[in-house]
């Protein structure tokens, strides 16, 4: 069995347990990650369409939100604050979207992820992440994420 189908069978049912991590460690965690993964797209400035807006993510499935903003050339992740859009979903169909195994407008026309408010920025969120060049990311963690997208699909 591959390092990810057994990340997928062995994890999901821990998955629901994440909302019981202290807020201030998925703050970190998430501001960390996307700080080493997302360095030359923030750096180029890509996320500039989030300076002073607000995004909120919501994995419906594993009772899982965060608001995210762009400032100070850094994502920003608060638990609660008034939002420009949301997006939302179950967290299958957000690894699906991450691994590029299914292709975002198809997840939205489906319903699978939704968009509320402000659809003009969800859409433009959706159109940045999908142009991100995943050979920017590191390369073991790219194989795993589309590994894991597969075991799901």
């Amino acid at each position: 069995m591959s390092m990810a189908r057994w990340l997928v069978k062995f994890g999901e049912p821990l998955l629901p347990y994440g909302r019981h991590v202290p807020f201030v460690v998925q703050r970190l965690v998430i501001e960390q990650a996307a700080r080493r993964l997302f360095a030359a797209p923030l750096a180029e400035g890509a996320f500039d369409l989030l300076h002073n807006r607000w995004l909120r993510l919501e994995i419906i499935d594993l009772g899982l939100t965060w608001c995210l903003s762009y400032e100070d050339t850094q994502l920003r992740v608060t638990r609660r604050h008034a939002v420009d859009v949301c997006i939302r979903g179950q967290w299958r169909d957000f690894l699906l979207l991450a691994s590029r195994q299914e292709d975002p407008d198809t997840l939205f026309f489906r319903r699978r992820l939704v968009i509320e408010g402000d659809t003009d920025l969800g859409l433009g969120v959706k159109n940045l992440l999908d142009g991100l060049d995943p050979d920017q990311l590191p390369p073991r963690f790219w194989q795993l994420v589309r590994e894991m997208g597969a075991a799901v699909r």
